[in-house]
Protein backbone atom coordinates (compact mmCIF):
# COMPACT_ATOMS: atom_id res chain seq x y z
CA UNK A 1 0.00 0.00 0.00
CA UNK A 2 1.42 3.42 -0.87
CA UNK A 3 2.70 5.51 2.06
CA UNK A 4 0.24 8.29 1.26
CA UNK A 5 -2.73 5.91 1.51
CA UNK A 6 -1.44 4.49 4.79
CA UNK A 7 -1.02 8.04 6.13
CA UNK A 8 -4.58 8.90 5.12
CA UNK A 9 -5.93 5.77 6.81
CA UNK A 10 -3.97 6.56 9.98
CA UNK A 11 -5.26 10.16 9.99
CA UNK A 12 -8.87 9.00 9.58
CA UNK A 13 -8.43 6.41 12.34
CA UNK A 14 -6.86 8.99 14.66
CA UNK A 15 -9.60 11.56 14.04
CA UNK A 16 -12.26 8.90 14.65
CA UNK A 17 -10.58 7.99 17.94
CA UNK A 18 -10.36 11.62 19.03
CA UNK A 19 -13.95 12.26 17.99
CA UNK A 20 -15.13 9.20 19.89
CA UNK A 21 -13.30 10.29 23.05
CA UNK A 22 -14.75 13.80 22.83
CA UNK A 23 -18.20 12.41 22.12
CA UNK A 24 -17.94 10.07 25.10
CA UNK A 25 -16.89 12.98 27.34
CA UNK A 26 -19.94 15.02 26.39
CA UNK A 27 -22.57 12.31 25.86
CA UNK A 28 -24.32 13.19 29.11
CA UNK A 29 -24.93 16.80 28.04
CA UNK A 30 -28.45 17.12 26.73
CA UNK A 31 -29.45 13.80 28.26
CA UNK A 32 -29.02 14.27 32.02
CA UNK A 33 -28.32 18.01 32.13
CA UNK A 34 -27.84 21.00 29.84
CA UNK A 35 -24.39 22.13 28.77
CA UNK A 36 -22.64 23.47 31.90
CA UNK A 37 -22.65 27.26 32.08
CA UNK A 38 -19.62 27.30 34.32
CA UNK A 39 -16.76 25.16 35.48
CA UNK A 40 -14.27 25.32 38.30
CA UNK A 41 -11.23 23.28 39.25
CA UNK A 42 -10.91 21.99 42.80
CA UNK A 43 -7.48 20.84 43.89
CA UNK A 44 -8.27 18.19 46.45
CA UNK A 45 -6.46 17.91 49.75
CA UNK A 46 -7.04 14.16 49.55
CA UNK A 47 -5.50 11.47 47.35
CA UNK A 48 -7.60 8.84 45.62
CA UNK A 49 -7.74 5.77 47.86
CA UNK A 50 -5.86 2.81 46.39
CA UNK A 51 -8.95 0.58 46.44
CA UNK A 52 -11.31 3.19 44.99
CA UNK A 53 -12.74 1.75 41.83
CA UNK A 54 -15.94 1.67 39.81
CA UNK A 55 -17.55 -0.72 42.30
CA UNK A 56 -16.79 1.55 45.27
CA UNK A 57 -18.12 4.67 43.49
CA UNK A 58 -21.35 2.89 42.54
CA UNK A 59 -21.72 1.59 46.12
CA UNK A 60 -21.33 5.17 47.43
CA UNK A 61 -24.04 6.49 45.11
CA UNK A 62 -26.31 3.55 45.91
CA UNK A 63 -25.86 4.06 49.66
CA UNK A 64 -26.56 7.78 49.40
CA UNK A 65 -29.66 7.10 47.29
CA UNK A 66 -30.98 4.53 49.76
CA UNK A 67 -30.49 7.02 52.62
CA UNK A 68 -32.38 9.73 50.74
CA UNK A 69 -35.21 7.36 49.79
CA UNK A 70 -35.59 6.24 53.41
CA UNK A 71 -36.69 9.73 54.44
CA UNK A 72 -40.44 10.47 54.80
CA UNK A 73 -40.28 13.03 51.98
CA UNK A 74 -39.20 12.78 48.33
CA UNK A 75 -35.55 13.58 47.59
CA UNK A 76 -34.79 17.10 46.38
CA UNK A 77 -32.09 15.77 44.08
CA UNK A 78 -30.79 12.54 42.63
CA UNK A 79 -27.17 11.45 42.60
CA UNK A 80 -25.68 9.03 40.12
CA UNK A 81 -22.35 7.99 38.67
CA UNK A 82 -21.66 7.80 34.95
CA UNK A 83 -18.72 7.09 32.71
CA UNK A 84 -17.01 3.83 31.86
CA UNK A 85 -15.47 3.74 35.34
CA UNK A 86 -18.35 5.60 37.07
CA UNK A 87 -15.90 8.49 37.45
CA UNK A 88 -18.44 11.26 36.86
CA UNK A 89 -20.70 12.22 39.75
CA UNK A 90 -23.94 13.85 38.61
CA UNK A 91 -26.44 15.66 40.85
CA UNK A 92 -29.78 16.74 39.37
CA UNK A 93 -32.60 18.56 41.15
CA UNK A 94 -36.00 16.86 41.17
CA UNK A 95 -37.99 20.03 41.91
CA UNK A 96 -38.38 23.35 40.15
CA UNK A 97 -36.42 26.37 41.38
CA UNK A 98 -33.81 24.28 43.16
CA UNK A 99 -30.07 24.33 42.46
CA UNK A 100 -30.66 26.67 39.53
CA UNK A 101 -27.88 29.13 40.38
CA UNK A 102 -24.24 28.76 41.28
CA UNK A 103 -25.09 29.99 44.78
CA UNK A 104 -27.72 27.30 45.38
CA UNK A 105 -25.35 24.69 43.97
CA UNK A 106 -22.62 25.83 46.37
CA UNK A 107 -25.11 25.78 49.24
CA UNK A 108 -25.88 22.14 48.47
CA UNK A 109 -22.17 21.35 48.34
CA UNK A 110 -21.77 23.05 51.74
CA UNK A 111 -24.57 20.91 53.17
CA UNK A 112 -22.99 17.77 51.71
CA UNK A 113 -19.68 18.84 53.26
CA UNK A 114 -21.34 19.13 56.69
CA UNK A 115 -22.72 15.61 56.30
CA UNK A 116 -19.38 14.20 55.07
CA UNK A 117 -17.57 15.78 58.02
CA UNK A 118 -19.63 13.63 60.37
CA UNK A 119 -18.66 10.43 58.57
CA UNK A 120 -16.68 7.81 60.42
CA UNK A 121 -13.90 8.06 57.85
CA UNK A 122 -13.37 11.82 58.32
CA UNK A 123 -13.62 11.54 62.11
CA UNK A 124 -11.26 8.56 62.33
CA UNK A 125 -8.60 10.33 60.30
CA UNK A 126 -9.11 13.70 62.01
CA UNK A 127 -9.88 15.57 58.78
CA UNK A 128 -13.44 16.62 59.59
CA UNK A 129 -12.44 20.28 59.83
CA UNK A 130 -10.28 20.20 56.69
CA UNK A 131 -11.81 17.95 54.03
CA UNK A 132 -14.92 18.86 52.04
CA UNK A 133 -17.46 16.92 50.02
CA UNK A 134 -15.18 17.50 47.03
CA UNK A 135 -12.33 15.80 48.93
CA UNK A 136 -14.61 12.86 49.70
CA UNK A 137 -15.50 12.59 46.02
CA UNK A 138 -11.81 12.66 45.10
CA UNK A 139 -11.00 10.00 47.73
CA UNK A 140 -13.52 7.79 45.97
CA UNK A 141 -11.92 8.47 42.61
CA UNK A 142 -14.49 10.76 41.04
CA UNK A 143 -12.93 13.03 38.42
CA UNK A 144 -15.70 15.60 38.24
CA UNK A 145 -19.07 16.57 39.66
CA UNK A 146 -21.81 18.12 37.56
CA UNK A 147 -24.78 19.70 39.30
CA UNK A 148 -27.93 20.79 37.47
CA UNK A 149 -31.42 22.06 38.05
CA UNK A 150 -32.49 19.62 35.35
CA UNK A 151 -33.69 22.41 33.06
CA UNK A 152 -31.35 25.26 32.21
CA UNK A 153 -28.53 25.43 34.74
CA UNK A 154 -25.49 23.18 35.05
CA UNK A 155 -22.13 23.66 36.74
CA UNK A 156 -19.12 21.31 36.67
CA UNK A 157 -16.42 20.91 39.30
CA UNK A 158 -13.28 19.23 38.00
CA UNK A 159 -11.45 17.39 40.77
CA UNK A 160 -7.68 17.18 40.72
Amino acid sequence: MPARAMGLIAAVALSATVWSAAEAEERHIGYYYPKPHSEEIYTARAQVLLDSDRKRRIAFVTSLTIQMLSQPYPPQFVVFAKGDEAEKLIIVATQDNAYDTIYRARALFAMLTAIARQSTFFLDYGVEDLFTFFDLARLLGFENITISDGKRFAHRVVLR
